[in-house]
């Protein structure tokens, strides 16, 4: 009998998982397995882990719909915790076989650790299926990347090349092997998981409209595929396609931008479904500029992909792929640590400037910020504290419930001016950025920063 593993990582649904319908295509037995990363709480080069309470909980209610579903197919989650590779070799060896089946990721963190399973003797075949477009229809190799976002997005749409269809769910699971089923020892998800407790720095009357920044006390808020379909429905039954782009730089409230972002980011839901959705939406509506620029933020997250196919290990360098950087700073950890108040104090929201101080405390209150305030935020730390945008970007790693390894190293990038932004970074008058955004002052005193 074939025994296949499912290794879970960014894809946390069953619709649209070619990985995962592919190896149940090919298996006799398949176990279905997560593996919560020990290192994720261990301390960072910066001395904070790469996983905050907010991630930890969307997380969990994720994993908690993934296995609902593998049960109404007969199968269940096995959720592991510990070291990656060494659970996975563990888990192989108790079942009699070699080979692992997974979604590709092209960072370098996440590719080293398939590196060493295949160093451990498995097999790990590895099926790409986070982009919107397939990238082996692309106009051009992965090589030949133009290096500006705006001539990618030109040729892409010169050729008219569409997002992929995506995938149904697979009607039929493979079995759990036989003696999977009769190790009790192994650890499965718990079932019940309690709707996570928002924190607040001061009294709620502070701020009244800090709870409506993002619907986080929502007991139905939870990150898997059934929640993010239950959303993706409810944003397309609306108009709000069609005021999109008027008013995605808003700052209070849930509806001035999609807030698909969570699901994507693990998976829960794919940007192909996001397409079919808004196909289906413009077909009865209407296209408009706004409904575009839904398929043009999903270009960008695309792009960013893209780039790390291309660059790999090099995004991730002080300098990052800019030949102008030539001021790397080969001790950029020890100059921060000279800063470590400052960095601080930008962390809790304690600069002494309104708008940074609300941002970063909805950030951590919430994990969340509106992309506007991200952008701000970014360039302070970058051009106006001068310190390491690497610091800024692990920061947001650690709080962002929709941390996305590509688009965060690309987005920091790209104010940084380390990237791909043709300007050579993105500095924001933070005065101006108030003035525009925020004239009645209405968000920072949502947060107790007037």
């Amino acid at each position: 009998m074939n025994t296949v593993i499912y290794w879970f990582r960014h894809d946390l649904r069953l619709i649209d998982n070619p990985g995962f319908t592919n190896a149940c295509q090919l298996a006799d037995n398949i176990v279905p397995v997560y593996v919560n990363d020990a290192s994720l709480t261990e301390p960072t080069q910066w001395e904070f882990s790469r996983l905050s309470t907010h991630r930890t909980h969307f997380l969990s209610t994720a994993l908690t719909g993934l296995d609902e579903l593998l049960q109404e197919k007969g199968s269940k989650l096995l959720q592991l915790e510990g070291e990656i590779v060494q659970e996975l070799v563990v888990l192989a060896q108790s079942l009699g076989t070699t080979e692992i089946h997974c979604e590709k990721i092209a960072a370098p963190f996440e590719q080293s650790v398939v590196d060493k399973l295949r160093a451990k003797g498995l097999k790990v075949v590895e099926t790409w299926q986070s982009s919107m477009l397939d990238f082996g229809a692309l106009p051009f190799t992965v090589e030949n990347l133009a290096d500006i976002f705006t001539t990618f997005r030109t040729q892409i749409e010169k050729c008219g090349l569409k997002a992929r269809k995506p995938q149904k769910a697979i009607s039929i699971i493979p079995p759990l092997p036989e003696k999977f089923n009769l190790q009790k020892s192994i650890p499965t998800i718990h079932s019940a998981i309690q709707p996570h407790q928002k924190t607040y720095p001061y009294p709620l009357a502070d701020y009244p409209l800090a709870v409506h920044s993002f619907p986080y006390d929502q007991t139905d808020f939870f990150g898997s595929q059934q929640a993010a379909v239950r959303h993706l429905e409810n944003y397309f039954s609306t108009d709000l396609a069609h005021t999109y782009k008027e008013t995605r730089n808003g700052l209070c409230g849930i509806d001035y931008s999609t807030k698909f972002s969570p699901w994507l980011s693990i998976g829960s839901v794919s940007a192909p479904m996001i397409i079919e959705a808004l196909d289906n939406f413009e077909e009865k509506n209407g296209s408009s500029k706004s409904s575009y620029w839904i398929w043009f933020e999903l270009m960008w997250r695309d792009y960013f992909r893209l780039l790390h196919l291309k660059y790999g290990k090099l995004l991730y360098r002080e300098q990052g792929i800019s030949s102008h950087a030539k001021n790397a700073n080969k001790y950029a950890k020890a100059h921060l640590l000279k800063h470590a108040a400052q960095f601080e104090q930008w962390c809790e929201g304690r600069t002494g400037v309104p708008l940074i101080d609300a941002a970063m405390r909805e950030l951590k209150s919430t994990g969340y910020l509106s992309n506007r305030l991200r952008q701000v935020v970014a360039s302070y730390l970058i051009y106006d504290l001068g310190l390491d945008w690497r610091a800024g970007a692990a920061w947001f790693e650690s709080q962002l419930i929709d941390y996305d390894v590509y688009s965060n190293q690309g987005n920091w990038l790209y104010i940084a001016g380390r990237g791909s932004d043709p300007r050579g970074g993105r500095p924001f008058n933070v005065q101006k950025q108030t003035h525009d955004h925020d004239p009645q002052g209405q968000y920072r005193k949502s947060w107790g920063c007037t």
